[in-house]
């Protein structure tokens, strides 16, 4: 008998869409903090925030691909 539990297609989704959600709200916390600094750093503001648009992506495509298709 085979040990190896394998998860399903959407489940797999489920669980790289938390960790998606999770570093995109640590982002938030971290561009918050640069802004909020005296000297920040512009440069790796501005690559935070590309950061994070690139993970809003990724969550998007994830959770299209999570979203049953509805015909009207």
């Amino acid at each position: 008998m085979n040990a190896r539990i394998e998860m399903e297609h959407d489940e797999v989704l489920r669980v790289e869409l938390e960790v998606l959600k999770r570093e995109h709200r640590d982002l938030d916390e971290a561009i918050h903090a640069l802004i909020g600094a005296v000297h920040s750093d512009q440069l790796r503001l501005v690559r935070l925030k590309k950061q994070k648009l690139a993970l809003k992506d990724q969550i998007a495509r994830i959770e299209d691909q999570l979203t049953p298709d509805i015909i009207a």
